[in-house]
């Protein structure tokens, strides 16, 4: 053993060398100090393991990618480096990871520590590596014990004491761990219940770094974590609001059945006031409930995004969202220099409302338009490219013109036409095009809003609107296929119309100057009305209906 004095105000170290050597017959080992937390307990040297590797894994979208640590512990003057593309937040780890090391009672190594996360090409971002580094460090030093280290997936970030914090990406982790055939994923407390949502391999929670040392040591016994995954999603799969509550507005009512029932995108137009935020709102309880697969969907995007309610392990309801108009284009489509799924991805399989949709910048609107076709978006940079899920219902609310009394029968406007023209122009015609139904919202009389509420229940609703779909369902072969995504083929297919309604549609067109995108949203609205109805054929009052709901524009003509 070595005894180390430290000479008085001076920064050198005599050494008095009194080790006491054991051969094995791997190579030499050192006998420790009972006791003493610095010195080693184990029977092996670091040099009986010359690179230590610990799985873990980055987020790339919402998808987990397997990282290996790589830990490399050699002589030399005391150094701690980090390769394999890591971003500043993985380089800042070093500090966190000496000081939890140390403040657990173990001794950080006084030597060359090179720590490795390969592959190199893919950057890595985010806290996650802390643990499995500190892991393999103490792995190297014949701390932690490194046999079961390659049945485990390792991830968690590090405080100065040793306490092991939640991180995101940990549903999307324990996926990949499943895939490759680990036997289990290590996890923070507070990500315990995501990952135990994937069922087939041990979720180990751990809360502070000796637990994860002592359980590798087989000094401790750490129970997997368990969650009834089905009893969860059940759990979660309530709303807090129903439409029964919203009082009067029949036609808006119809038109957002009409909408959910084809997954339609709505414009909703009309004074402050009027109930279109409280409609918004209560879209989502009519749509179809969501599957188990569907709900593991949205919660591994919530996961990736760090919005997942801790005391939740599933999202069971369709997701609302509602971003401010200030909001950034990144901050809409998602983006930044790791890139992060934003606010059209947290609302996949939901709804996207954007109130004030005037007010919206409108380079910022005009980045959703291919989202919005494809249902995805793609986002590309130098180091990676990553596509996040953007299948959403987009609802927008406008007033029809600044002050918002424009039209209204009771309240006299005091806007000029050419101001109401430039506030309608902030919203280009192609992202119109891309709506299916523009819908105007009249305000409410003194009768509808101190009335009894008696409107049907958003689960009466619902039944109705899960009809329809089952009908989309055989149509299309596809469970997550609806009207609203028809292709131009499927629309020659299924939109066949009479000679009647060709010519309601051919003067429709010519009065109203329809684009030809605009007449492909009235015939996928069309068939939607005829799928409400039970009716194989479109017939011209489904038709005409459809028709009513591009009819804003003409109704609301600025003089």
């Amino acid at each position: 053993m070595s005894v180390i004095i430290p000479l008085t105000n001076q920064r050198a170290y005599i050494i008095i060398a009194i080790s006491v050597l054991t051969f094995s017959g791997s190579g030499i080992s050192a006998a420790g100090l009972h006791g003493n937390p610095h010195i080693l307990i184990d029977e092996r040297r670091r040099s009986d393991f010359l690179i230590i590797k610990v799985m873990s894994s980055t987020v790339v979208g919402i998808d987990s990618h397997p990282v290996t640590v790589e830990v490399d512990v050699s002589d030399g003057l005391p150094q701690f480096s980090t390769v394999g593309l890591p971003d500043p937040s993985v380089k800042e780890s070093r500090d966190r990871i000496r000081a939890a090391v140390k403040n657990s009672g173990y001794s950080f190594p006084a030597t060359r520590v090179t720590v490795n996360l390969a592959p190199a090409d893919i950057r890595k971002e985010g806290t996650g590596f802390d643990l499995p580094i500190a892991i393999g460090i103490l792995a190297a030093e014949g701390i932690a014990c490194p046999d079961k280290l390659s049945g485990y997936m390792i991830l968690g970030e590090l405080s100065l004491d040793g306490t092991v914090e939640g991180v995101q990406g940990a549903l999307p982790a324990a996926v990949q761990a499943k895939k490759l055939g680990l036997k289990g994923i290590v996890v923070p407390e507070k990500n315990a219940r995501e990952a135990a949502l994937v069922g087939g391999i041990d979720v180990i929670a751990v809360r502070m770094l000796p637990d994860l040392v002592d359980f590798l040591a087989g000094r401790k016994v750490i129970t997997p974590a368990r969650v009834d995954a089905k009893a969860a999603f059940f759990r979660s799969s309530a709303y807090p609001v129903d439409f029964s509550e919203v009082q009067g507005q029949p036609h808006a009512k119809r038109a957002l059945e009409v909408a959910a029932a084809g997954g339609h995108n709505v414009l909703m137009i009309g004074p402050p006031g009027a109930g279109k935020t409280m409609l918004a709102q209560r879209l989502p309880t009519i749509l179809p409930a969501l599957s188990f697969e569907e709900a593991v969907e949205v919660t591994k995007i919530f996961s990736v995004a760090g919005l997942l309610d801790r005391n939740e392990s599933i999202i069971g309801v369709r997701p609302f969202r509602s971003p401010h108009h200030t909001i950034s284009d990144a901050g809409l489509v998602g983006g930044g220099q790791v890139p992060r799924p934003g606010e059209i991805s947290l609302a996949h399989r939901g709804v996207l409302f954007l109130d004030e949709l005037p007010e919206f910048r409108k380079n910022v609107l005009e980045v959703m338009r291919q989202p919005l076709e494809e249902g995805r978006v793609t986002i590309t940079r130098s180091s990676l490219t990553a596509t996040f899920p953007a299948s959403f219902m987009l609802v927008a609310a406008m007033n029809p013109c600044p002050c918002g009394y424009f039209g209204d029968s009771r309240r006299a406007c005091r806007c000029s036409g050419r101001q109401i023209r430039h506030y309608r122009s902030r919203i280009s015609g192609p992202l119109l095009d891309r709506i299916d139904i523009h819908l105007e919202i009249p305000s409410l009389s003194h009768r509808d809003l101190t009335g009894k509420a008696e409107g049907e229940t958003s689960k009466d609703i619902r039944c109705r609107i899960e009809t329809a779909r089952r009908i989309q369902n055989r149509r299309f072969g596809d469970s997550r296929e609806c009207n609203a995504r028809m292709t131009g083929r499927q629309i020659r297919d299924f939109c066949r119309i009479d000679g009647g309604g060709k010519e309601l549609l051919e003067s429709a067109v010519e009065r109203m100057g329809l684009s030809g995108r605009a007449v492909s949203r009235i015939f996928r609205a069309a068939r939607t009305i005829a799928d409400l109805a039970g009716a194989e054929q479109i017939l011209p009052h489904h038709l005409a209906e459809a028709i009513q709901y591009r009819n804003l524009d003409r109704k609301l003509a600025v003089p």
